[in-house]
């Protein structure tokens, strides 16, 4: 063989590996979106790719992940589920409420997996538990419900405060609901609420000033995107005005809160075209 042919055969040879690699399908893709900044949830991500792995799907592998998070906001979520259907994800993830309602909103053929903090059905999300219809499946925790049990907590730990202060988040879309179930579980008792909406570091710093000149003896502090982004002001707010106060999140507890109350998982909603195992209710 000459040279020359040898030297062409030689790099027809060691070509031949990448022109094999490029030829392979493609990944699926999993689109994960969340209402919330990514560095307030790495812990979730982590625990999303081990729960993954468990499930022989390992990211970079076998699957590709395209992440996209809002800055504790709503406004921007019909754009990053727009963009996640561009890229012909093979499923979606509303690691949000939020993100949930927007992926649902913005397609019917595209398989959504949810994680909710308050009853899908009411949500619209599913028809129903047992059979969701349609192109949605996940599941939900009790947190968006438990506005009325951490008011009974209060009541017990600080039985003569016979007025709460409540904080929430204008913007959230489940607010009003927790309000109005708070508001009826206050009058069933006998208490007064303080409603006290604040979308911005100036309104906390307000809100604080209200509830102590109205005599509040203690506080609950809502569900909201714009609350979960300010945890540490919101406890240091409570612990300079020396107001006991109960919180519906991790991050509270992290930045110092004493008590904080979530739901427990209380529903799976199967569908066997997307999920290979369900969990038992608890």
């Amino acid at each position: 063989m000459k040279r020359r042919e040898f030297i062409l055969a030689l790099g027809g040879a060691a070509a031949f590996p990448l022109a094999a690699r490029a030829q392979q399908p493609a990944l699926p893709v999993i689109g994960f979106l969340r209402s919330t900044p990514f560095v307030d949830t790495t812990h979730l991500t982590a625990a999303f790719r081990q729960g993954l792995k468990e499930a022989g799907f390992v990211e970079n592998q076998n699957v590709a992940i395209e992440y996209r998070f809002d800055e504790y906001s709503t406004e921007r979520l019909p754009l990053l589920v727009a963009d996640l259907l561009r890229r012909q994800v093979a499923l979606i993830v509303g690691a949000s409420t939020p993100a949930a309602l927007a992926a649902k909103a913005a397609t019917t053929t595209v398989p959504i997996v949810f994680v909710s903090g308050v009853d899908p059905v009411q949500l619209g999300l599913v028809a129903s538990l047992n059979r969701p219809g349609g192109n949605v499946t996940g599941v939900s925790f009790i947190s968006g419900e438990l506005g009325a049990k951490r008011l009974g907590l209060l009541r017990e730990l600080r039985p003569g405060a016979t007025r709460i202060a409540v904080l929430v988040d204008p913007k959230w879309p489940l607010t009003e609901r927790f309000v109005s179930e708070v508001r009826t579980a206050a009058s069933a008792s006998g208490q007064q609420i303080e409603v006290l909406y604040v979308g911005s570091e100036r309104e906390i710093e307000t809100a604080f000033i209200t509830l102590v000149q109205r005599g509040a003896g203690a506080l609950l502090s809502g569900i909201g995107g714009f609350l979960l982004s300010q945890p540490e002001r919101i406890v240091a707010l409570a612990a300079r005005h020396r107001i006991p106060a109960i919180y519906g999140g991790r991050e509270y507890v992290l930045a110092g809160g004493l008590i904080e109350l979530r739901g427990q998982l209380y529903g799976c909603i199967p569908s066997s075209r997307y999920l290979r195992r369900t969990h038992p209710q608890r």
